[in-house]
């Protein structure tokens, strides 16, 4: 009878997943590449215990990092072993350990009914504290200190021990220990202190880990490879000396390093357990062998990995497209020209595709394409980008230029950045401009008025004011001298001038760059449509700001589509860990933008974009397409960067020829230069051009052959043009040549 249980439970399993799957005793370290079925091992592994080997759910415990894993794992296991599911305790990390501290406050500082403070919550109380430690938070950003307590907290270190390596993080040592007497007194714990303080909890009090320890006999954990230095540590106190612990994760696929993860604890965990088993899992049931070659061609040049080869009993697929646009735009309409000729064949439904890049600065150019082609797409785990926040507080203040009567953007944006107009002061103009029945900026214009009144005494029968006090009087004031100077500039500015102006003179470089990594992206965001405006910089400045506005208005007024909607996708590479996709497009794969220009010079850095790489190649199930642009407008100036290295890191037999879009004529940009690899031919063709001769191009006009090379399927020629057009490569086949006699 077990021996049926066992074969029913474990027959849906390959070879190395059911050898991972019975190995019951002791610690054992699954690497599982992706699309390799981790999570079906380790529900298998779950039931295999509990139907065949007899062991309690109520001593088991499985946990993962996001609430959607922990979702699917209890719905997998709900199958395989039904009502028993409700005595396994299965979850995230920090949902564990806020369980645990809630059974144990009383042998800590904290009671029982804490609260957990978000990020905002966790800022504004770093910021009371700065405050009260005289401490100016444009040198101490709360942001910023918040990120170094934070690290400090994965690390394991107390405000006690902190060893500050400079004067300024001389003062986020007074700052953390202020800030965690701040928690104790409000009984609040940030997202670190459940880790933090479930491991002072079991370091401290022996009684308490040996009752844990005798709980949990076995003790899974998913994705190892993003743990962190606290949370491996509460996974090594938990297992005690049972070292019944069973990890499944990949090194290839550690992402989160700017986030505390450390791929370093898959390394570490053989040292710690010397006598671990270690479980390969390389069959690949997601995508097709020419896929998973080019990512092995990719993350093979890392180091500090254990060596695997994916492979698939999938077919070997179709080759892989790279493909050279001129620019964001024509690199954008490819995309979503190529996705319609997918959908349109009938090979798969826009919900099929996705199209990934490396920061969400790069999602405009591409929302931009798909509203205007009335395609229907959705953004995964970022906000669209008209609308993350400081975009539209940017727009507000556009906004308000163009009408100062909106009192809605006027509201949004009057204290951004903060200029210590409080809600207090709020709440009275706005109350004192709906009594009066006029909008917020005339209000503050008759505020203006009877100020003036103030020293003149000729100036009578306005309405009454509210008794404001002298300082919000002069800062209201101060917002008000400060719209009245844009609008005065839009009649002379062109649209970047102004918007330059908009973010001079309201600070917003020192708001949004905080020194964290958010802040970079957020100003990049900002930078970003600084590139837009650049783009209605030859329009007359009365109408450019109204021809602009009304163009934003279409993308940003469309509602967020259902998840079942039959829409694109569009993500950061990031978000994508997890999702798979039948045709994946992977856009910007240019030396400093994808890898990263942050990461020249640092190896682990580099190491990790290329581990980000592999991660969007392999969420692909058949068609992988990586796109790159000859030249792109990044944060305001236009910049020419070489392709990536991850794609020259690709042997050609692994990439097919394709058939190039047309360039877009409505921006009057030049046919752009392709980079085709040829498909096999039976032979090299002839030559049609020689050095010297002289050409026609319809775009390029009149112009002398530099060179030309003949290939397998197509010669490539190098034109010198007449005029601006300058040298071109071209493709014989495309660029319809036509010889001067």
């Amino acid at each position: 009878m077990q021996k049926h249980r066992m074969e029913n439970i474990l027959k849906v399993l390959n070879p190395a997943q059911r050898q991972a799957a019975e190995a019951v005793e002791g610690p054992v370290l699954v690497l599982a590449g992706p699309g390799s079925g981790k999570t079906r091992v380790l529900t298998h592994r779950i039931a295999y215990l509990v139907r065949v080997c007899s062991v309690e759910p109520y001593n088991i415990m499985a946990v993962t990092f996001t609430n959607k894993a922990a979702k699917e794992m209890r719905a997998r296991l709900e199958t395989l072993i039904g009502e028993q599911l409700k005595h396994l305790t299965v979850g995230t990390f920090h949902a564990i350990c806020a369980r645990i501290l809630r059974r144990e406050a009383q042998h800590l500082d904290i009671e029982s009914n804490f609260v957990i403070y978000d990020a905002d919550d966790q800022k504004r109380l770093i910021r009371e504290v700065l405050h009260e430690l005289n401490l100016d938070d444009k040198t101490y950003r709360p942001a910023s200190v918040h990120n170094a307590i934070s690290r400090a907290k994965n690390e394991l270190i107390s405000p006690e021990a902190y060893d500050p390596p400079s004067y300024w993080y001389e003062a986020v040592s007074r700052v953390y220990g202020h800030y965690q007497k701040s928690l104790t007194a409000n009984n609040a714990l940030d997202f670190d202190d459940l880790l933090m303080k479930v491991s002072e909890l079991f370091r401290g009090n022996e009684t308490v880990l040996q009752r844990y320890q005798r709980r949990y006999h076995f003790i899974l954990a998913d994705e190892f490879q993003d743990t962190n230095h606290a949370q491996y540590t509460l996974l090594r106190l938990l297992t005690g000396k049972r070292g019944n612990l069973f990890v499944v994760g990949d090194e290839d696929q550690s992402i989160y390093r700017w986030r505390g993860a450390d791929f370093r604890n898959v390394l570490r965990f053989r040292e710690d357990y010397p006598d671990s088993k270690l479980f390969l899992l390389e069959q690949n049931y997601r995508s097709t062998q020419n896929i998973l070659d080019v990512a092995h061609q990719v993350i093979t040049l890392n180091r500090s990995r254990v060596p695997k080869k994916l492979w698939t009993q999938n077919p070997r697929g179709q080759k892989i497209v790279v493909f050279e646009a001129y620019d964001e735009h024509e690199e954008a309409q490819y995309v979503t020209g190529e996705i319609q000729r997918l959908v349109s064949q009938g090979e798969c439904r826009l919900r099929d595709c996705a199209i990934m890049y490396r920061t969400n600065a790069q999602s405009r150019v591409l929302e931009d394409a798909f509203m205007r082609k009335g395609m229907p797409y959705k953004l995964v785990g970022a906000t669209r980008f008209y609308q993350r926040r400081e975009v539209k507080d940017v727009l507000a203040y556009l906004r308000l230029i163009h009408n100062p009567l909106d009192t809605v953007g006027l509201q949004r944006i009057i204290n951004v950045p903060p200029r210590g107009i409080g809600r207090k002061t709020m709440v009275a103009v706005t109350d004192w401009a709906a009594q009066e029945g006029i909008p917020f900026y005339t209000a503050l214009q008759l505020l203006r008025e009877d100020e003036d009144s103030r020293r003149d005494t000729e100036k009578v029968n306005l309405p009454p004011m509210l008794p404001f006090d002298t300082r919000s009087r002069r800062v209201l004031l101060t917002f008000l001298v400060l719209l009245d100077d844009l609008i005065a500039a839009r009649k002379t500015n062109s649209l970047p001038e102004l918007l330059d102006m908009v973010l001079e003179r309201a600070n917003f470089a020192r708001y949004i760059r905080n020194g964290t990594d958010e802040g970079e992206e957020r100003w990049s965001n900002v930078m970003e449509l600084h590139s837009v405006v650049q783009e209605y910089a030859s329009l007359p400045a009365e109408s450019a700001l109204t021809v602009f506005l009304e163009d934003v208005s279409l993308v940003s007024e469309v509602d967020n589509l259902d998840e079942k909607t039959d829409a694109a996708t569009l993500l950061t590479l990031h978000t994508a860990k997890g999702l798979e996709f039948y045709a994946v497009f992977i856009v910007g794969m240019e030396e400093g933008v994808f890898p990263h220009n942050r990461s020249f010079g640092e190896e682990e850095e580099m190491e990790e974009e290329r581990r980000l790489c592999y991660v969007g190649i392999t969420r692909a199930k058949s068609k992988l397409y990586l796109v790159y642009t000859f030249r792109r407008t990044l944060y305001g100036s236009q910049v020419v960067n070489e392709p990536s290295r991850f794609i020259r890191d690709i042997p050609k037999q692994l990439i097919a020829g394709h058939h190039p879009a047309p360039s877009r004529s409505t921006r009057n940009v030049p046919s752009p230069l392709r980079w085709n690899i040829p498909v096999e031919a039976p032979k090299v063709i002839k030559p049609s051009f020689s050095t010297g001769d002289r050409v026609q191009h319809d775009s390029f006009g009149e112009g002398v052959v530099v060179s030309s090379k003949s290939s397998v399927d197509d010669e490539e020629v190098t034109v010198a043009f007449v005029g601006g057009a300058g040298i071109k490569r071209l493709l014989a086949s495309l660029a319809g040549l036509k010889k001067i006699e």
